[in-house]
């Protein structure tokens, strides 16, 4: 395991605010700025782990540091407070939309509402919440901004400074969540469906009901599994073990999915008599659209897992 120092978070830290291009560069520069300035408190008498701590202290905050590398100025309405506005934008938007978004979804949802209106309004709860939580955050930073009797924001510390990560496990990151929202989105429409889909003031479950007794729950412990499986390529990136098991999880849920789709075992029959399936003539052609279109889908995300356990497999035996 690689321990890492606090000059090694404190570089991670400012290198980490700038382009990739310009990261190796700063990263040598930053690192010899830094030794030179801990030999000369060295040689002052000062013990070398406080000659450490203390040239990172006048360095002061990576996050302005990298900004003055940039030539890149940080201001809202002020320079004062615009890392502290910053960051608690993005630590609210992380945690409120989400949390608003599931609360518009299931409300729609025991409204009886259609996916359409479940969308449209999740998405205009959403765009009001965003811009509520920006306008009022910088309104609040503005007034302090101007207050003559202002508190001092929180100066920074060698506390603040985060723990080197995974480059790779951080740039997978955006991935796994938007598999897991992907999924837990399909898992919710599979129940919802069976709830009832309202046509002509009628409700009527999507797919069959017989399907609870086995099928329904199969399909929903697979998207479990894929939330497991997202989880593990976050971990640990693409390998052949990973590769595998997704072939494995494509076979298990594509095969009975065709199967009861050719058998027509799949949806419920008052359903698509309500919609009027097959759709005259073009009923044939609808559904080998829907057959090949499964079987490429399925066929890419198997072959692209290959590729990639390959390509991480190559970067591995590199490094």
């Amino acid at each position: 395991m690689t321990t890492t120092t606090l000059t090694d978070r404190y570089v991670w830290a400012t290198v980490r605010n700038v382009p990739q291009r310009q990261r190796t560069d700063l990263d040598r520069e930053l690192r010899e700025r830094i030794a030179d300035q801990r030999d000369a408190f060295v040689e002052e008498g000062v013990d070398a782990a406080d000659a450490e701590r203390r040239t990172l202290l006048e360095l002061g905050d990576p996050s302005v540091l990298a900004a003055d590398y940039l030539d890149r100025p940080l201001q809202l309405i002020g320079p004062r407070y615009y890392l502290t506005w910053l960051r608690l934008v993005k630590v609210l938007m992380a945690v409120v939309l989400p949390i608003v978004a599931a609360a518009s979804v299931l409300a729609q949802l025991l409204a009886g509402a259609s996916v359409g209106e479940v969308f449209g309004a999740t998405f205009g709860v959403l765009l009001s919440t965003a811009a509520h939580l920006a306008f009022w955050t910088t309104l609040v930073f503005a007034i302090l901004e101007r207050s003559p009797d202002h508190t001092p924001g929180q100066e920074w510390s060698l506390a603040n400074l985060p723990q080197v990560r995974d480059e790779h496990r951080a740039k997978r990151l955006p991935d796994l969540i938007a598999s897991v929202v992907f999924l837990a989105i399909f898992a919710g429409f599979i129940v919802w469906g069976q709830l009832g889909v309202t046509i002509d003031g009628e409700s009527f479950p999507v797919l069959d009901p017989d399907l609870w007794s086995f099928w329904i729950p199969w399909f929903l412990g697979l998207l479990v599994l894929e939330m497991a499986f997202a989880g593990a390529i976050y971990a640990w990136g693409w390998n052949w073990w990973l590769a595998f098991a997704n072939l494995l999880l494509n076979i298990a849920f594509t095969v009975p999915a065709l199967w009861l789709l050719l058998s027509e075992r799949l949806f419920n029959p008052e359903f698509l008599a309500a919609i009027g399936w097959p759709w005259g003539d073009a009923g044939g052609v609808t559904m080998t659209v829907i057959v090949v279109a499964i079987v490429g889908v399925t066929m890419w995300d198997v072959v692209d897992g290959a590729i990639k356990a390959y390509r991480a497999g190559r970067e591995r035996a590199i490094a």
